[in-house]
């Protein structure tokens, strides 16, 4: 697997953007993203090219504009946040992560359900 780019929190705002729906020009991007944020069009622009700099997006250029498009997965992108995470707070190890998580989660009966037939499916393996 290609290494990933770190995708900065302001930065995860333009690809889930682009991850919904692409490619997109600049513009598109600014305007899907007005209604989420107060940035001005010069700070979206920025977040593009640094997304562009890090190999994040891609774009293709159809006549004068330039339509934009992931280069890499959400799935991708959020599994390797998920590693960071358990790796910084708790030592790259899972099993406090999720018994925290469950600790104070709200579940429902088939929440529980659907997460004893994950970690049978795990045992299994």
């Amino acid at each position: 697997m290609k290494k990933l780019p770190k995708i900065s929190e302001s930065e995860w705002q333009v690809m889930r953007v682009l991850w919904k729906k692409s490619p997109l020009t600049a513009n598109e991007i600014v305007e899907e993203l007005a209604g989420n944020t107060n940035w001005k069009p010069k700070t979206i622009k920025t977040l593009i090219t640094r997304l562009t700099n890090k190999g994040a997006i891609k774009f293709e250029k159809e006549g004068r504009l330039y339509k934009y498009h992931p280069a890499v997965s959400k799935d991708d992108c959020v599994r390797m946040e998920r590693r960071s995470f358990v790796r910084r707070v708790y030592g790259g190890i899972s099993k406090p992560m999720v018994a925290s998580f469950l600790e104070d989660a709200e579940l429902s009966a088939d929440d529980i359900a659907e997460l004893k037939k994950i970690l049978d499916q795990k045992a299994e393996e």
